[in-house]
């Protein structure tokens, strides 16, 4: 591969599989330019993990769209563009949620979210959990098949957070069909109409917000509406909205993705399967390492707002640095054996598939749950779980299709066979 070609934005090859790609770069140097002008790619660990926390150097504002409009150039004799950051904010894409923003509005913004995701809430959407898992699984255990990333991955995930902000029961099922399937029939309408499901949620929960405001009640919907910010003032109505819609749009898909490919690893490898079946309290283990192994977060954005060098290279202010925690998690400078899925690994959690620093992920307890929780209902209610030869061909020639995006590494079907216990 010329890696001085290598387009990572437009080439279908890499997404595939980018882990040679990866390495290839991160044998020339963890830190090095790509073809795109103004981009820098981070592969290496401890490169990664130094940007992630030096939120004073790399500006968060483009962590969603990347090096793609609004656009920052790198100039020569320019050391700062601190200024053309903030006077461009609106124009980056998703500016108005937490994820692009930076300082004091970031912690601010973030500060409320924790006031919603507190350990006792965690705690109690984690035991809805299992009901909701058996829930998903009951629609398809009786074929003996599944795929899983559309008949149990996006329902299961949808359920979860809709249960954790306490969308009302009779809300569920509309809630999961715009979101898993970005439809919604029009009641005297025989077709089906396209729904936007940012703006479906907005709507949905922006008249929660202000019913439990106007009429509060005994239940999680008014604590997020009374949630106030530190110095105790009441958010307006949309800052949380955005934030319960941000948990539904980062939370469902990711943790839908790392779920897939959880179990297209039991599937695949029966020793792994057979050590979880007899001990279960390897799951939470095998749990992170697979957020190690398969990241779901293909590429995070950081725009450098100073002039600075990183991993020993000169990193001119305005630049685009691309890191992939896909990357840094299989450098084998922190991780021994970092291709294989090693139950038993001493450092397991220092992988960075949640980030570090400031912007780590909020939902990762959340995932983690949701990780746990379905591989223990998996196992419970099979004796054995294989893939699909016909779908996705024998040992030794397995082929599997990934969502063709830079942004993320999700499988786009997996297809199990199951033998359910009697």
């Amino acid at each position: 591969m010329d890696l001085d070609a290598a387009d990572f934005f437009t080439d279908t090859a890499l997404v595939t599989d980018p882990y040679p790609y990866f390495d290839a770069m991160r044998a020339r140097c963890p830190v090095r330019s790509v073809a795109h002008p103004g981009v820098v790619a981070v592969t290496g660990y401890e490169a990664a993990v130094e940007v992630y926390r030096d939120a004073a150097t790399y500006s968060s504002c483009n962590s969603v769209g990347g090096p793609f409009p609004p656009v920052v150039t790198p100039s020569p004799g320019i050391t700062d563009v601190t200024d053309v950051i903030e006077s461009s904010r609106e124009q980056w894409p998703f500016s108005e949620f937490m994820v692009t923003m930076d300082g004091e509005k970031h912690e601010t913004q973030r500060n409320l979210l924790r006031k919603l995701l507190t350990p006792r809430r965690l705690k109690e959407n984690e035991e809805a959990l299992a009901g909701i898992a058996d829930r998903c699984i009951d629609a398809f255990i009786g074929t003996g098949r599944c795929e899983v990333v559309n008949e149990y991955g996006k329902p299961f995930t949808t359920w979860a957070i809709a249960d954790l902000l306490g969308v009302p029961e009779e809300d569920r099922a509309e809630v999961q069909q715009v979101l898993v399937g970005s439809t919604i029939s029009v009641v005297g309408e025989e077709e089906t109409l396209p729904v936007n499901p940012l703006e479906f949620l907005y709507q949905k929960f922006g008249e929660y917000i202000e019913d439990r405001r106007a009429n509060p009640r005994d239940d999680i919907l008014t604590h997020l509406a009374s949630a106030r910010y530190d110095d105790g003032t009441l958010p307006d109505v949309d800052a949380v909205v955005r934030t319960a819609t941000f948990l539904f749009g980062a939370g469902q898909d990711t943790s839908a993705r790392m779920l897939a490919a959880a179990l297209r690893i039991i599937a695949e490898d029966r020793e792994i399967q057979q050590r979880l079946r007899d001990d279960r309290s390897l799951i939470p283990e095998f749990i992170e390492e697979v957020l190690r192994l398969e990241s779901p977060t293909m590429s995070d954005f950081r725009l450098a707002r100073v002039a600075t060098t990183l991993g020993g290279v000169d990193i001119p202010a305005g630049t685009t640095v691309m890191i992939h925690p896909g990357a840094a998690n299989r450098d084998d400078s922190r991780f021994e054996q970092p291709t294989e899925c090693l139950l038993g690994r001493a450092n397991v959690r220092e992988h960075i598939a949640f980030g570090r620093g400031a912007h780590s992920c909020p939902g990762g307890p959340l995932a983690r749950a949701e990780g746990r929780v379905t591989v223990e209902r998996f196992l419970d209610r099979t004796s054995e779980i294989s893939l699909s030869e016909e779908e996705h061909g024998p040992e030794g020639q397995r082929r599997y299709e990934y969502d063709p995006t830079f942004i993320v590494r999700g499988l786009s079907n997996l297809h199990l066979v199951l033998t359910p216990v009697d």
